[in-house]
């Protein structure tokens, strides 16, 4: 009888037990039916700061209101407002005089006003599903490997055979239906759709958002996972670390007026998302704190701001012309101030003996001054020796009862002259039986010890946030900063949103102190650092306080002191002359940042879905005889269709292998009355001047195979030299059909486009080399192994060669190597659905240390090599015996392979 895991045991290790229904697998694309149409979002687009009737488009709103306040008066407040008015602009409701009072007050305000804010009332967001793409889980992949080792097999996996993995890798596991997400796609599109399909309005309690500083009209951005630098050199002058890169973009149409109205667009949905008493932080820089903070006002209100906390983000100075800025902004607002969830922060303090901290209790008792020496370095001080000061005993008012003498070590002391005693007199002599007081002058003072309570309030200037290391990603914000947002206004389970997933550095921080978390980005190559920034980390163990409950049970505090006598736990006594005078126990503050640590546990990112707002493939044809076969869907499809000519009109160069370019002429669209699947034409100008056909993949589906030969067969019978699909997703059928260029009678390409090109208000000017890449298909070997289960059953292992793509150019494939991609991903078991990574790769990085250092014995040298490698571990198949190798490119973009066993 086999002593190893079945097959369908193996594949469980990935299933995320609470998958919401709402979050269908990419698979299920074809037969998704629930289309919901677009959701409008109405706002206040303001009056100017009087009421000129004759110039504001809100004189109709204000004149509704006066005319409401007018009825009241007439016939009685509880007659006009029986039940609630509403007003049909903006769908606001109205149940007294004082509600519409207070409304019409503030359409006097000042506003900010911008290019097309007045003339936009409401917004229409398109209501795209989730679907899920790749399943990952650190514990999973790890826990995989293990498996052999329970087995039997002799492979050589394992460095000690006696150890075992499960009694010291973990992961926090949320309870309730619940996995933490990264998303691709427009955050816009990707807040409306958990508002609309997941029904996740008032259950987000931080969100923190992370724009574009400012606007830069023809910057550079450089969409490269491995690369840095804008310059093109070789493949073997690229930056090995696949951390290294510039991610954002910020070339707007508008300018600041796009650059407000993206803002306010995503805020607004912001605050649909927030609890009660949830909180919104935007990092900005000084260049729009001003207009950032009136965009926040207009939609949170004015009397939700909490405060703006400067924070240093540089190690030193860059070179100003005037005074040196060191530090960025972060603007914090909440939904409900006065519910809003707060947790105090507190920081260790140092006494200060430039200011009262100017005495010294030695460990034999004996009190002094220090020295000026002492006071330049407390270090000299001996071990266990107190600094204090001395805190007058005037009252602040006279109280009779306390005005006494008071005799202390045979001396008598009046009552402070022209006043009275802080305290009682037998308060009093508590306090000089613990050895508090002390003659100051003519009188007495309390002896307040530095360490009564070492450690002081966290207030809104954070000058210890700067990093202390080289950044691991070009626009990464300290961890620290959002830490401290987070620790201050969540707890342990709570829902945290980052539409900005940058680094995934808020991701990382909420998975770190056990918060659930969603982020999204709209460009591939965030994602990609983030995945494998999550993948490889490692985290302490807190102590949960209800195990049962996962991280929404809180994590232990307890009170420790080190040899020093120093507390270093997170609960900690605030020692006060009140709790000494009235024989009390000390007040015990729990440091939300100092839960009890597990040191024997290593933990591992918890499990994660990464999901796009792709729908089902299908094309512009498609879109334009949709569900409802409305106008207003046909013209967003011409809309889209026009948009997608003219960026690429203006980025007419695509990038090709070898830092190769394609440069493509004339592009022309084609009649619809004449083509029914083609878009566009152009000539493509590498001294070829080829008649090229183009087809554009549907803004919110990926490119479906039936496409893919209905195009290629138009294209063939019009007599076009080469066809060339743009578009964010296509198929792995699809992919795999354009290499076979026989069958299709015409040479085909993709060409993957970054996604936020089709962002509102957002309009790439830029190179070509930002927007579209053509892509290939992943070169692997799939073979048998010569080892077997103790079970006779067969072993497999896959070797990725590297990336074929077809240069349309020269008709010929050219292959970038294995070690040169950033990342590549085996599923031992696909299901045709959603990917589940159950071993994954990082070529020619150390990516995997942290865990081989944490793990260390658990697992031979090999195997570690093996992930930083190209050459898979071996494994046994599934029970649906087939595999998929997806690899992750230099963009971002997700390329993927299927083999059946047979193919082996």
């Amino acid at each position: 009888m086999s002593n190893h895991p079945e097959p369908a045991q193996e594949s469980s290790l990935y299933e995320h037990k609470h998958e919401a229904i709402q979050r269908p697998d990419v698979g299920v694309q074809e037969g998704f039916r629930d289309h919901k149409p677009p959701r409008p979002y109405r706002y206040d687009s303001s009056l100017s700061p009087e009421l000129c009737w004759d110039e504001t488009a809100g004189r109709e709103f204000a004149e509704w209101l006066l005319m409401r306040i007018t009825e009241a008066a007439e016939q009685g407040e509880a007659a006009v407002f029986a039940e609630a008015l509403v007003w049909h602009g903006t769908g606001e409701t109205f149940r007294s005089i004082r509600e519409c009072v207070a409304r019409l007050q503030t359409l006097t305000s000042p506003f900010l006003n911008w290019t097309g804010k007045a003339e936009r009332h409401q917004i229409s967001v398109p209501t795209i599903p989730l679907f899920v793409h790749e399943r990952h889980s650190t514990q999973g992949i790890l826990n995989g490997l293990d498996s052999y080792r329970q087995a039997g097999t002799n492979l050589d996996l394992f460095g000690d055979p006696q150890l075992d993995i499960s009694e010291k890798l973990e992961a926090y596991e949320h309870k309730g239906p619940w996995t933490n997400r990264m998303v691709l796609g427009d955050s816009l599109h990707v807040m409306n759709s958990l508002l609309e399909y997941e029904g996740m309005g008032g259950q987000v309690q931080m969100i923190y958002i992370d724009p574009p500083y400012g606007v830069k009209f023809g910057s550079n951005f450089q969409p490269f996972v491995r690369k840095r630098d804008v310059k093109h050199g070789a493949d073997d002058e690229m930056i090995r670390e696949p951390e290294m890169v510039k991610a954002y973009r910020d070339t707007w149409e508008l300018g600041l007026h796009s650059y407000l109205t993206y803002l306010r667009d995503r805020l607004l949905l912001a605050r649909e998302l927030l609890t009660e008493s949830g909180s919104v932080f935007v990092q900005i820089s000084d260049d729009n704190l001003h207009h950032v903070r009136e965009v926040l006002d207009e939609i949170f209100g004015v009397n939700n701001y909490c405060q703006i906390i400067p924070f240093r983000k540089k190690l030193m100075p860059l070179g100003a012309n005037l005074i040196e800025g060191m530090c960025d902004y972060l603007i914090w607002y909440a939904k409900s101030k006065p519910v809003v969830k707060f947790n105090k922060l507190y920081q260790k303090s140092v006494p200060n003996p430039n200011s009262r901290w100017t005495n010294v209790e030695l460990p034999d008792g004996t009190r002094r001054s220090l020295s000026a020496e002492e006071k330049q370095n407390l270090e000299l001080l001996p071990q266990r020796a107190k600094v204090y000061r001395l805190v007058s005993q005037r009252a602040p008012s006279y109280s009779e009862a306390n005005d006494y003498s008071f005799v202390y070590k045979g001396q008598q002391y009046s009552s402070p002259r022209g006043g009275c005693w802080v305290t009682s007199k037998d308060k009093m002599e508590l306090l000089a039986v613990a050895n508090r007081l002390e003659a100051e002058g003519d009188s007495l003072s309390y002896i307040w010890y530095h360490d009564d309570y070492p450690f002081s309030k966290i207030n809104n200037f954070w000058t210890d946030t700067s990093p202390v290391q080289k950044k691991s990603y070009v626009v990464q914000t300290t961890g620290l900063a959002i830490t401290r947002c987070m620790l201050m206004t969540t707890d342990p389970g709570d829902l945290v949103l980052d539409p900005t997933c940058g680094s995934g550095t808020t991701a990382y921080v909420a998975e770190q102190w056990g918060r659930r978390w969603i982020t999204c980005d709209t460009s591939r190559v965030p994602l990609a650092l983030a995945r494998q920034r999550l993948l490889t980390a490692t985290f302490p163990w807190y102590e949960l306080d209800q195990p049962t409950r996962g991280p929404a049970g809180g994590f232990v505090y307890t009170r420790k002191q080190n040899r020093k006598g120093e507390e270093i736990g997170g609960k900690v006594p605030r020692i006060t002359l009140k709790s000494i005078a009235n024989h009390e126990e000390p007040e015990m503050v729990t440091l939300v940042d100092k839960p009890e640590v597990n040191n024997k546990i290593t933990r591992v990112c918890g499990a994660f879905t990464v999901e796009a707002t792709l729908q089902a493939a299908n094309s512009l044809l498609h879109e334009q005889h949709a569900v409802d076969n409305s106008v207003a869907v046909q013209g967003n499809a011409v809309a889209y269709l026009d948009r997608m000519l003219e960026v690429l009109r203006k980025s007419e160069r695509l990038q090709l292998p070898g830092n190769k370019q394609l440069l493509l002429d004339n592009v022309q669209a084609l009649s619809a009355e004449d083509y029914e699947y083609l878009h566009a034409t152009a000539l493509e100008k590498n001294g070829t001047d080829k008649r090229i056909a183009i087809v554009f993949g549907a803004e919110s589906g990926a490119i479906s195979s039936e496409l893919v030969f209905n195009a290629a067969s138009e294209a063939v019978f019009m007599r076009f030299d080469a066809l060339y699909f743009f578009g964010f997703a296509i198929q792995a059928k699809a992919r795999e059909m354009l290499e076979d260029r026989k069958k299709m009678r015409i040479p085909c390409t993709y060409v993957a486009v970054t996604p936020d090109v089709v962002m509102s208000d957002l309009l790439k000017t830029s190179k070509s080399s930002e927007i579209f890449s053509i892509t290939g298909l992943p070169d692997i070997v799939f073979y048998q192994t010569s080892e077997k289960t103790p079970a006779n059953e067969p072993l497999y292992q896959v070797k990725l060669l590297g990336l074929d793509i077809f240069t349309p150019h020269n008709c010929e494939t050219e292959s970038i190597e294995a070690h040169n991609l950033p990342c590549w991903m085996l599923d031992t078991d696909y299901n045709g659905m959603s990917f589940i990574a159950r071993q994954v790769f990082f070529p020619k990085t150390a990516a995997w240390d942290n865990l081989q250092k944490s793990l260390k014995g658990r697992f031979a040298d090999s195997v570690w090599e093996h992930l930083a490698g190209t050459t898979s571990e071996a494994f046994r198949l599934g029970t649906r015996k087939r595999i998929a190798v997806k690899v992750i490119d230099e963009r971002g973009n997700e390329l993927m392979v299927v083999r059946d066993a047979a193919e082996a």
